[in-house]
Formats: C-alpha cells, sequence, structure tokens
C-alpha cells in the first residue's frame, strides 16, 4: 500500500502520458508553447504497463487516470489502455482529454476497456474559446463529447475553468447545456500551474462566486451533505436531480485531509501532490534494472514522505518549477 504519515492511503493513480498538447490555453501555456520534453526521457508503453501493473498488484491501486498534457497525442494509447484492462486485478480507468480527436478515438477506448472519460470545455462561444486556447476547435470538442456518450464512456464529465473577464458569465448556460445532453459539468478553480506563473489569487474566480452565479438560475441540494472524502469534487443535486454539478476548490477549500492520489510524470518522476516541487525518479530505477519489488519500495518512500496540505495558504508559497502539462493534471 501507498501509505504517508498522515494516515493516508493513496488508490488513484495519475499517469501522464505526453507532456504535449494541441491547445495553447492561457491559463497553462504561452502561446508559442513549451519545450517538450525529449522522446528518450518518456516512459515507453511497457515502461508505463509495468509501473501501472505494480502499482495495482503491490500497491493497492484501484483507480488510473490517464492524462497529459493531451493524451490523445500519445502514439499507441488505444493498446496501453487495452494492456492495462487486461491486469488483475482490473483497475477502473479514465481519461481526462480536451477533447480534439476524440470524435475518431472513442469507440476504441471504449472497446479497449476505458471505463469513462473527463473532457476539458469552458465555454459554450466558439470566439471566446479562441481567445482561451488560441485555436479554432471547438466544435471537435463538442463532436468528441457526443461520440464519448455514444460510446458509452459515462458518465462524461465537463471541467471548466472560468477566468476573469473572459467566460466569468457563463456558470448557468455552461450547466444548462450540460443538463440539457447528459454531461456532469465540474467547475475548477483556476490554480497556480501556468507555465507563465502568472496566476493571482487576487480576482481569481472562486468556489463561492460560481456558486453564486448558478444560484441565479438553479436550485442546488448538497449532495451527501457536506463532506466529500477524498472525491476532489463538491457536489450538488440542480433542482432536486437527478443531474448534478460539481466544484473543485483546489485554492480556497482543498481536500488535502483526505487526499488519495499519487502521480506519475510522462519521464517516470513520481509527484505526491499537484503543488508540490519534488520528484522521485522511478525511470531510472527501471531502465537500471531494478526488480518490481525495488521500484514498489521506492514509490511507497516516496508517499511516505508526502506532505499535509498544498501550500497554497503559505505566503512563502513557491509554484511547482514544471507546469500542469509536464506534471499531468
Amino acid at each position: 500500500m501507498l501509505i504517508d504519515t498522515y494516515g493516508r492511503t493513496a488508490t488513484d493513480l495519475r499517469v501522464s502520458l505526453t507532456d504535449r498538447c494541441n491547445l495553447r490555453c492561457t491559463y497553462c501555456m504561452p502561446e508559442e508553447g513549451l519545450s517538450w520534453l525529449a522522446k528518450p526521457d518518456l516512459l515507453t508503453d511497457d515502461e508505463i504497463l509495468r509501473l501501472v501493473r505494480i502499482a495495482v498488484t503491490d500497491l493497492g491501486i484501484t483507480e488510473v487516470r490517464f492524462t497529459g498534457g493531451e493524451p490523445l497525442l500519445r502514439p499507441g494509447l488505444v493498446s496501453l489502455v487495452e494492456r492495462c484492462a487486461a491486469l488483475l486485478p482490473r483497475p477502473r480507468m479514465s481519461l481526462t482529454t480536451n477533447g480534439i480527436g476524440l470524435a475518431r478515438t472513442a469507440q476504441a477506448l471504449a472497446d479497449a476497456g476505458l471505463d469513462r472519460v473527463n473532457v476539458s470545455l469552458d465555454t459554450l462561444r466558439p470566439d471566446v474559446f479562441r481567445t482561451l486556447t488560441r485555436r479554432k476547435r471547438h466544435q471537435d470538442v463538442l463532436d468528441g463529447l457526443a461520440a464519448a456518450r455514444a460510446a458509452g464512456l459515462v458518465p462524461v464529465k465537463v471541467n471548466a475553468v472560468l477566468m476573469p473577464g473572459l467566460n466569468d458569465d457563463e456558470a448557468p448556460d455552461l450547466l444548462a447545456w450540460a443538463v440539457d445532453n447528459g454531461y456532469e459539468l465540474r467547475f475548477i478553480e483556476q490554480m497556480p500551474l501556468d507555465a507563465q506563473h502568472g496566476w493571482k489569487r487576487d480576482g481569481m474566480i472562486t468556489a463561492e462566486d460560481i456558486l453564486a452565479s448558478l444560484r441565479t438560475r438553479f436550485e442546488l441540494t448538497p449532495e451527501g451533505g457536506t463532506e466529500r472524502g477524498s472525491a476532489p469534487a463538491e457536489r450538488w443535486r440542480v433542482d432536486g436531480g437527478p443531474a448534478r454539478v460539481g466544484v473543485i476548490a483546489s485554492v480556497t477549500r482543498p481536500f488535502c485531509a483526505a487526499c488519495d492520489r499519487t502521480r506519475l510524470t510522462a519521464d517516470g518522476q513520481v509527484r505526491t501532490c499537484l503543488f508540490a516541487r519534488e520528484e522521485s525518479d522511478l525511470r531510472g530505477a527501471l531502465r537500471s534494472g531494478a526488480t518490481d519489488e525495488e521500484i514498489a519500495g521506492l514509490w511507497r518512500r516516496a508517499m511516505w514522505g508526502k506532505k499535509a496540505g498544498s501550500g497554497l495558504d503559505d505566503p512563502e508559497f513557491l509554484q511547482p518549477q514544471r507546469p500542469m502539462s509536464a506534471i499531468g493534471g
């Protein structure tokens, strides 16, 4: 098992498959993009499979989420999902994607064993999408969402980040659209994970701002009380249900005390937290001939040192040196 000194047990593994992305979202990276990892630095499919197998069979992982960058850019993704689905015990598997390319891969991913998807979509307005992402691909994302739903990758969850002066007025419209289309919408507070390090707490759209906006049109009822356990999203029933909406308040109401995640970067580093500035190298152990037992031991030691919280409330907080695209969301 992956236990830390605060009594938390990690059962949810986030695996970044690439640091590359085909969008340039303003809250993630500069318009010109970034210096991508060199191919030899990336884990191979066999190395990823081996680490996932160790995590599942030796370390108690039950959920695997494939992330990026943009994971649909990873060659061999469908085969990798299929190979992970064959593991015993079989982990539940999901994918976080920007949706571009999902229209042509959703059914193959479902057939390979993927259980569901999270798709990022911050706006219903094509012009705002282009401003936010610096790309003209709005319809591709909508088509990808529809394909995921048709392929049975449900519940299809839609992740939205609201930015001041751009889409901060869209919360009710996004929720109405999600309810009409059978998607589960989750708003995420903007986090200090941009490559430019331009994030500022002052002026960010908070969870309370989002809920106040939603309540101008909908009745929201907390689902299952106020405790969310290790789930990142606080959820509400919309107008009595069954539709639900979630808010992930990583900045203003973090869930660190119940966090059950461990993270693996595309170049084989263990991260104990999105906001960690430290990493533990598993790639080096893999390529130097370490046994499964030795790799599991390295992973356990990394997680044992997990900090109590993200440190976002500390006046001395420093953003991670690597941006979200390199860490994996």
